[in-house]
């Protein structure tokens, strides 16, 4: 029987027997063990490389999240009996990327559901989930989920990818090594997961966030050739921020098994590039417009690519009558009135405190706009939880509380706080009627709060005739954003500010109002022109088209697997590439009757690490008889200092030296002779 790794579950799934039997030509292949080389020329060893089978023509895309896209909940049934039901949740990023891979790609979804399933309706849910949407679930132990994603994911690597390093414990916690052995489990259970759909010759794989930053090595180890893009959307901080994670190394290489790394900005792809360089000796190069790291014979290319919202989902959203009668509503409540606005999680990095300030010293500072102006922030549930969150609200509320009870008068509240669920269709509503739009986070991944904003300003033919606007009529919309978000470089009509300065944000704020009119119409078209063409679609297709071109040699390349756990790598070679063999090396030796040997020394002749570095006696004897075969020339090149190596290698009067690399050098026979400068 096929291993379950190398057959399609999709079609076990099917009444369609799979096909085991298609022949396909076999890949030269090396065996996987750490320390071993195999002949490549060996085609019946064993090996963990990716020659399995494939059961499929059509690409395929496995797409790798931490939760699948699926909104689940329990019904009664006929009988009065509880089931499951499953639907598409139309809000998740990994469903609407599907739009750009092309009607041509097969998807398939791993990940976890956003409900606990018992035990017992584990298997009978894995099929439903297969069968019906293509999705493979994970089931984790609940104990194992809260150490994974509540405490390793939320606890150290959110708070240190947004530059918040744990000084005390009430700041993220100091490491436990409890949550990382965790957050390795879960990726392994993912790896799983992904194994028993693969078909490792045919597929591309794409795992998304910093969820599943360690897959890439479990997936690389299994199968060498693998077809592997990650793509990180929060940001990455610099060197001196990462290098104070304990594990950094290991997440660095875990993520360099990967063949596409994709970033939402160029400074967070900068400083991963800084951290492979300082942490590991990692270079890149830049070639015509693509960056790649040269990992062990592997190019790992990096791809900067800013992510973008589904537009379709929005207009169709835009056209409900729910939103129209929403947005008539609101009109009426805040007739007269010019309404800023902001939409953010209720967690510390989203700047919420700092934009109420600005508001509260924008009017101080402008009291004509007391009465006119109404900033409505609407705080969406913080998506992790402890004492900071609740901090966050409570600072919140009390300075929402202040600047009402300062600046509020009957009929006029300067501060509308929303911290309880508005449906989809409702946010869109206030998006319509917002003047400007404020985005304050002190750090985020990219955050396309702006980009809805802009799309909903828009508008489209229907709605403007639901509201009586006059479809020639020029669209106008502001934007007031952090520098420290990565959508911020896309919008460059935007007004950028320090979120920390409260007096920049509060006159940022007041010149969105003042601005003319004409000027508001060049901005938003502007930024409608860009948000509108660069949608998540174009962004999946780019990624899927930098991936393939990214793995196009796999199948000509000969694989090395070595290293153990998370250190695991591949050495990729060229396939003209062959062992040099020791019988060679002798045998060629004694044919020749003139021969020019070149030694390194150091980390050569000389163990690394090592406090004495002078060479033993038995490494001078050993040069001597080298040097004594008048067939021979040898040098020895090192970086050390001329005076230095003259005094170890005195006894070797016919070795020829290179002083630090090659600049002095000491040509054989030697006889109380100064160097040569080179």
């Amino acid at each position: 029987m096929a291993s379950r790794s190398y057959s399609n579950l999709l079609d076990l799934a099917s009444s369609d027997a799979p096909n085991f039997g298609r022949e396909r030509k076999r890949l030269p292949r090396v065996a996987t063990v750490a320390g071993v080389l195999s002949e490549f020329d060996d085609d019946n060893c064993n090996s963990v490389g990716s020659d399995a089978p494939s059961s499929i023509s059509q690409e395929r895309m496995i797409i790798v999240g931490n939760q699948l896209p699926l909104r689940a909940n329990k019904v009664l049934d006929e009988a009065g009996d509880e089931k499951w039901c499953f639907s598409w949740d139309e809000d998740s990023l990994l469903l609407q990327l599907k739009d750009g891979l092309g009607e041509d790609v097969e998807v398939i979804y791993v990940g976890c559901l956003k409900e606990e399933i018992d035990p017992d309706e584990q298997d009978d849910v894995s099929q439903i989930l297969l069968e019906s949407f293509k999705c493979v679930p994970a089931f984790i132990p609940s104990e194992l989920f809260s150490k994974f994603y509540h405490g390793f994911c939320k606890q150290h690597l959110w708070p240190l990818f947004h530059y918040m390093l744990p000084l005390s414990p009430d700041l993220g916690g100091r490491f436990d090594r409890s949550l990382w052995r965790a957050y390795v489990s879960v990726n392994k259970i993912f790896a799983d997961k992904v194994m028993e759909v693969i078909s490792p010759e045919d597929d591309y794989v794409w795992v998304h966030d910093y969820h599943l930053m360690v897959l890439p090595t479990f997936l690389r180890k299994r199968f060498n050739r693998v077809k592997l893009g990650y793509f990180l959307h929060s940001p990455f901080p610099s060197s001196e921020i990462y290098r104070t994670l304990p594990v950094r190394e290991e997440l660095l290489r875990a993520l360099l098994n990967s063949d596409l790394i994709g970033f939402h900005t160029f400074d967070y792809a900068r400083h991963f590039l800084s951290c492979c360089s300082r942490m590991l000796g990692v270079s890149y190069q830049s070639k015509r417009g693509y960056i790649g790291l040269e990992y062990y014979g592997r190019t790992v290319s990096i791809k900067i690519l800013p992510v973008g919202i589904h537009i379709g989902q929005l207009q169709s959203v835009l056209n409900l009558q729910e939103t129209e009668t929403k947005i008539s509503e609101l009109k009426e409540r805040f007739r007269g009135q010019t309404v800023l606005l902001g939409v953010d999680d209720m967690d510390i990095f989203k700047g919420i405190s700092l934009k109420l300030l600005a508001m509260e010293q924008m009017l101080s500072q402008h009291p004509d706009k007391r009465g006119e102006v109404v900033l409505v922030q609407i705080a969406n549930p913080a998506r992790g939880r402890g004492k900071d969150v609740k901090e966050v609200q409570t600072e919140t509320r009390a300075t929402v509380a202040r600047i009402n009870n300062t600046f509020g008068r009957p009929g006029y509240c300067p501060v509308v706080l929303i911290d309880t669920p508005l449906q989809f269709y409702e946010r869109i509503a206030f998006y319509v009627i917002a003047e400007c739009c404020l985005v304050t986070a002190v750090r985020d991944g990219m955050n396309l709060i702006p980009y809805e904003y802009i799309i909903c300003r828009q508008g489209n033919y229907k709605l403007n005739e639901a509201l009586g606007v006059d479809q020639s009529t020029p669209k106008k919309s502001m934007l007031v954003v952090s520098e420290f978000i990565g959508c911020s470089p896309s919008l460059s009509g935007a007004i950028r500010v320090n979120p920390w300065n409260i007096d920049s944000v509060a006159e940022a704020m007041n010149s969105a109002l003042v601005m003319s009119q004409q000027e508001k119409e060049m901005r938003h078209e502007k930024h409608y022109r860009y948000v509108s063409t660069h949608d998540v679609a174009y962004w999946a297709h780019s990624f899927l088209q930098d991936l393939e071109r990214a793995c196009k040699d796999h199948v000509r390349r000969r694989c090395w697997g070595i290293g153990f756990g998370l250190g695991f790598r591949v050495i990729a070679l060229d396939p003209n590439f062959r062992k040099l063999a020791v019988e060679h090396i002798v045998s060629a030796y004694k044919r020749t009757k003139s021969r020019a040997i070149l030694l390194d020394y150091d980390g050569t002749m000389l163990q690394p690490g090592l406090i004495n570095t002078s060479p033993t006696s038995e490494a001078v004897g050993i040069l001597n008889n080298l040097c004594r075969d008048p067939k021979n020339v040898v040098f020895l090149v090192s970086g050390k200092d001329r005076e230095t190596l003259t005094e170890w290698f005195c006894p070797c009067d016919r070795l020829g030296l290179g002083a630090e690399h090659g600049y002095f050098v000491r040509y054989a026979p030697f006889y109380e002779k100064d160097m040569l400068y080179v």
